[in-house]
């Protein structure tokens, strides 16, 4: 019982922070989003295609989480978007602290979209709320159909699940239709987007969603 004590304390501090961090980014009038998924999803391959192709229309800024190195960061400073970098030197998910001190670095006033790209793991961060509007989960299709049922909590908590890598389909066994149904058996309401970051496909659909929540916040 006293581990359950302890991570519920844990979680009741993480989420009163997260309700803060939420404030500041109604506050600002962003749109956030928390991204997760895999190693090896795609997540800031997305997040590249993502900033390139809203250039102009929205500001796009990023707090990126890894466990070591700023590869990734560096990836995405050089698309234009400033980006903050958290190493958790082996943590596997962010926390609404991590976000919160993050948050210290951005300018939220030149900000319209804020994502958050956490650290490569379906387990350990659906239990952590950031502040974000909703969690993006990215799975690639190299994984297989089957992801879905064997992470639940994670599908269940998002709001909006991107099928990455579809340009693969022929070379895979992957079944995208049973991958899809599996997924809205674990949450109906999951809104899925198939897309290929190597050729483009489907990409544009996701930036005009993208932006449209952007346009409906800012509202």
């Amino acid at each position: 019982m006293s581990v359950i004590t302890i991570e519920r304390k844990v979680l009741e501090k993480n989420d009163a922070i997260a309700a803060r961090n939420r404030q500041l980014f109604a506050e600002a009038r962003l749109f956030a989003v928390n991204v997760v998924s895999s190693p090896g999803a795609g997540k800031t391959s997305l997040l590249e295609q993502t900033i390139h192709r809203l250039k102009g229309r929205v500001r796009v800024s990023v707090v990126e989480g890894d466990v070591q190195t700023d590869l990734d960061a560096q990836r995405v400073a050089s698309y234009g978007a400033p980006v903050v970098q958290i190493v958790t030197n082996g943590g596997c998910h962010l926390e609404a602290p991590l976000v919160r001190d993050a948050l210290g670095s951005l300018d939220l006033a030149q900000t319209d979209l804020l994502v958050i790209e956490n650290v490569g793991n379906l387990v350990c961060p659906a239990n952590y709320d950031l502040g974000e509007a909703m969690k993006v989960v990215v799975l690639s299709t190299t994984e297989g159909d089957d992801k879905p049922l064997k992470y639940p909590a994670m599908f269940r908590n998002a709001s909006v699940l991107v099928v990455n890598k579809i340009d693969l389909l022929p070379y895979l066994p992957c079944d995208i239709g049973a991958l899809i149904r599996n997924a809205h058996q674990i949450n109906p309401a999951l809104r899925v987007f198939q897309v290929s970051c190597t050729t483009g496909a489907g990409l544009d659909d996701w930036c005009s969603w993208l932006a449209a929540q952007v346009a409906a916040v800012r509202a």
